[in-house]
């Protein structure tokens, strides 16, 4: 699993995006971004608990949660440069074991974005990098009552364990839901 990191929040003592010291930032246009991963057995991840679980995962993510680890990977990418680069976890093999990122877009600003034809009722953005690993996008919902849409690019099994585990959490996205907004 991997977790997008934003780096804009990295950039000043607080970690407040609208803080007056990040506004710097707020005028940089494009991503700054560290996908750290990790992985585990997945006979691991069913015996031990989940307390064990989460500990592993913000293990992984100590090395992206820091300014100096965004000027170095600033300075990667410019040492690189133009060589596009894409985060390893998009290059997993199968053999592996399934891959996925998790991003949020719960600060995407869609009731903002007018392309000239009014406000948009949703909205989502993807990226088809091309490789094996899946992607979970979680997104506020346009009905604004706390619900979520949760965009996910996955293997079938994967979604099939879902539905059938999670039915409770999780509901499709359907005309009907959509019609109520």
């Amino acid at each position: 699993m991997g977790i997008v990191v934003d780096g804009r929040t990295r950039f000043n003592e607080r970690g407040n995006y609208q803080s007056h010291q990040a506004s710097h930032m707020a005028t940089y246009f494009g991503n700054v971004l560290s996908i750290p991963f990790g992985g585990e057995k997945v006979e691991d991840l069913v015996e031990k608990s989940l307390n064990w679980v989460a500990d592993e995962v913000h293990d992984f993510l100590k090395c992206a949660l820091t300014k100096e680890h965004f000027l170095g990977l600033i300075d990667w990418v410019e040492v690189h440069k133009p060589v596009p680069a894409l985060a390893k976890i998009y290059y997993s093999r199968s053999e592996e074991g399934p891959a996925f990122v998790v991003s949020s877009g719960q600060r995407f600003p869609v009731s903002k974005v007018d392309f000239g034809w009014g406000l948009p009722v949703f909205g989502s953005y993807h990226f088809p990098w091309g490789g094996n690993a899946g992607y979970v996008m979680p997104m506020p919902s346009p009905a604004r009552k706390g619900d979520w849409i949760v965009y996910m690019h996955i293997f079938k099994g994967q979604l099939e364990l879902i539905e059938k585990e999670a039915a409770h959490v999780f509901r499709p996205l359907t005309f009907d839901y959509l019609s109520q907004i």
